[in-house]
């Protein structure tokens, strides 16, 4: 969107993004984008009913990488291609939540590893990236800047781990080149963009367009991105683009404020029998409880963020929230609660408890989560728990009657929290009050403790 604002103003027009997919899904969207000649529909959706619809035209190309790896490989080491951005989801990094480490025994990364010593072509996303890479650095062609976007902190920190771990496995001075060489900016960016639904699409029709795969998002964007590529950018400061020595303070207020304030919303959300988020943001139980966890816990782990005024951003999250015509789901923020939990909420705890404090909210959404994870809501009807590691996940919330802590046992989630009896007795406490009273009483008790 911010590429195809700058064509727009007659700026950038030597670039074009050339999409990748590498997961079976990613199928879909390269049939559909290739009948309509790359070209798809942001919808965007005020919280009064407007709609405003407008076409990106920054799209030239899409490949899904599965059908044709050489392809991929060839866009990838063309010295035209200068940015590779990623956004493959907080669980994308195949990175240990506890040790911070890439995952070397997941098995799709042995067997791929396996496959390049056969000539196989890549499988993941590490894969494709850093053979193009080496590639690159074979045929003295300078390498490209790797761009994360994904909701996690120092996320080009961690793409630069995740990536150069691969390519060790495969060759250490590969590895190092990466570590060294290759530029990997942090970024945080932050726009509501809620899975496609029916209604979109008929949105969309509305104004007269035939698309098979418009996206619907909120008026609201930032985008926050550490000015640090190697072989040029677009001007992306001419469309709003907050460019940035240190993204750090940024993405943690947008962690622990907006993400950590949805998960806050979801696994309650739906114990009390809500679907979608702005049903949450207009009851007075969840706006009392989201604000009580900003102002008394999360942002006590903040550091001050340059031109934010958090008071107006806090007031500003639950109108966002509240937007009906998002209609994001309880569903959606609620999956993956195995990666982020860790990511946006226990950080709050640790931070918290490291300088005294026992943040009993930020327990509470952990709590929900836990609650969440039987599976079963308060009517007796199944919950369709969306995971990386469902079974685990399964598993351990099925053992609670006999452990309340089964699930923050697990160090891959909660480090050595668990370990902490401050922590432990609040925890323990919490769900067993849940399951008591209800995630309504069990929030109002919660509301009046403050």
């Amino acid at each position: 969107m911010y590429l195809d604002t700058l064509m727009n103003e007659g700026k950038a027009l030597d670039w074009g993004v050339f999409g990748v997919g590498v997961m079976p899904s990613d199928r879909a969207m390269g049939e559909a984008l290739a009948k309509q000649d790359h070209l798809y529909t942001l919808l965007v959706k005020d919280g009064h009913g407007n709609l405003d619809a407008r076409v990106i035209g920054s799209i030239v190309g899409y490949a899904y990488a599965p059908d044709d790896p050489q392809r991929v490989l060839d866009v990838l080491t063309a010295p035209t291609t200068r940015i590779v951005s990623l956004t493959v989801t907080e669980g994308g990094y195949n990175i240990d939540n506890t040790t911070g480490e890439f995952d070397v025994s997941n098995p799709v990364i042995v067997d791929e590893v396996a496959g390049f010593a056969s000539g196989k072509p890549p499988v993941t996303m590490y894969g494709y990236v850093a053979e193009a890479l080496r590639l690159r650095q074979e045929r003295g062609i300078a390498p490209f800047t790797v761009m994360s976007c994904d909701n996690i902190q120092s996320n080009g920190e961690v793409a630069r781990s995740a990536i150069a771990s691969f390519a060790g496995l495969v060759s250490p001075a590969l590895a190092e080149h990466i570590r060294h060489e290759v530029p990997f900016p942090n970024a945080m960016v932050d726009r509501i963009t809620p899975v496609t639904t029916p209604d979109v699409l008929e949105a969309v029709a509305s104004f007269g367009i035939d698309d098979a795969w418009p996206v619907a998002c909120e008026p609201f964007t930032q985008w926050v991105l550490q000015d640090s590529f190697g072989s040029g950018r677009p001007p992306f400061e001419d469309v709003g683009v907050q460019l940035v020595d240190d993204v750090e303070p940024y993405e943690l207020m947008k962690l622990r404020l907006l993400n950590a304030g949805h998960q806050a919303i979801a696994y309650a959300g739906h114990l009390v029998g809500y679907t979608y988020a702005h049903e949450t943001a207009a009851d007075p139980l969840f706006v009392q409880f989201l604000r009580d966890y900003w102002n008394h816990e999360a942002r006590l782990t903040l550091a001050p963020v340059e031109g934010i005024d958090v008071d107006e951003y806090c007031d500003t999250l639950i109108e966002r929230f509240a937007n009906p015509q998002v209609r994001d789901t309880l569903a959606r923020l609620g999956s993956y609660g195995s990666d982020r939990i860790p990511k946006f909420v226990v950080p709050v705890i640790r931070h918290n408890l490291a300088a005294g404090l026992v943040s009993t909210r930020a327990i509470a959404i952990a709590v929900t989560w836990a609650r969440y994870a039987e599976a079963v809501d308060e009517q007796g009807a199944p919950i369709t728990v969306v995971d990386v590691e469902k079974d685990e996940v399964l598993s351990r919330a099925s053992r609670q009657t006999d452990d309340p802590l089964a699930l923050a046992r697990s160090t891959r989630w909660f480090g050595d929290l668990a370990d902490d009896p401050r922590f432990a007795e609040v925890y323990t406490a919490q769900l067993a009050l849940i399951h008591e009273v209800g995630a309504r009483e069990f929030l109002t008790i919660l509301n009046k403790s403050a």
